[in-house]
């Protein structure tokens, strides 16, 4: 089974958060939320609290808030960052989260951001060569990529999608990634996607 690790900070996006772990967990996905802020309760964006499922470690590592057991997050198969200004910011402060997006991008694993977060890959050198999309406004934190403007854009190892509205598509994308076309089609039948 395919693990994703998605990431969370207070102020994040939360349907860009929530929609992606649901679309991926719908095609057979292991998605675990990751909390950055030490604590399992989020709140994001629009004051929603809900609770992740594990806390990260100083030692790229996390907690499962269940268990106490410990996941090793060097072992997945994607990095997934939502969006939202604050949440951004965090997961751009974050030196852990860096570091694991440098891990994966020199493993050619996949990496993902949607909305604001795809700055943080920009700003990290993540998206040199590469076409990407972001919500708008900030195309200048992509550095060394060609912003496309397009809903959801995947280059390679690196998936980005342009805002909350295509949340769907985006999760529809990595599924896909990581499952194939057939288990995002099946997915998107499901969900009475929009064709």
């Amino acid at each position: 089974m395919k693990r994703a690790y998605l990431f969370l900070a207070n102020g994040c996006e939360e349907i860009e958060a929530l929609t992606t772990v649901d679309v991926l967990r719908r095609g057979g996905v292991e998605v675990i939320t990751v909390s950055i802020t030490g604590n399992e309760i989020i709140e994001g964006s629009h004051k929603i609290h809900f609770a992740a499922d594990a806390i990260l470690e100083e030692d790229k590592t996390a907690k499962k808030v269940a268990d106490g057991s410990k996941l090793d997050l060097m072992a997945g198969d994607v990095l997934i960052l939502p969006g939202g200004l604050q949440g951004t910011n965090a997961l751009m402060a974050h030196a852990g989260v860096r570091d694991l997006l440098l891990v994966y991008r020199d493993e050619n694993r996949l990496i993902s951001a949607i909305c604001a977060a795809p700055s943080v890959l920009g700003m990290n050198g993540l998206l040199k060569g590469k076409k990407a999309t972001c919500y708008p406004g900030f195309e200048d934190k992509l550095l060394g990529s060609e912003p496309t403007g397009a809903g959801v854009v995947r280059d390679g190892n690196v998936i980005t999608g342009k805002s909350m509205a295509y949340s769907q598509a985006f999760g529809l994308a990595l599924l896909e990634a990581l499952e194939g076309e057939e288990a995002a089609a099946k997915v998107s039948k499901a969900i009475c996607m929009p064709e």
